[in-house]
């Protein structure tokens, strides 16, 4: 049972993240094998604030 973790800034659409998983799901099935329903997707969505890199705040690297 793959597990495909996805952590993105806030902010897709319903439908944006409809569309990823489908994706996902397909291209893992087409390049790894198995089935569909086996695949699951887990998409968090994460504030600008509580990620960083390199020291710096992507709240403060890419302001809104």
């Amino acid at each position: 049972m793959p597990i495909i973790r996805v952590e993105m800034f806030k902010g897709r659409s319903r439908e944006q993240k409809r569309e990823l998983a489908r994706e996902l799901t397909e291209t893992f099935v087409r390049v790894a094998g198995g089935k569909a329903e086996a695949v699951t997707i887990i998409l968090q969505d994460v504030a600008k604030e509580d990620w960083s890199i390199a020291g710096t705040l992507m709240a403060d690297k890419y302001p809104d």
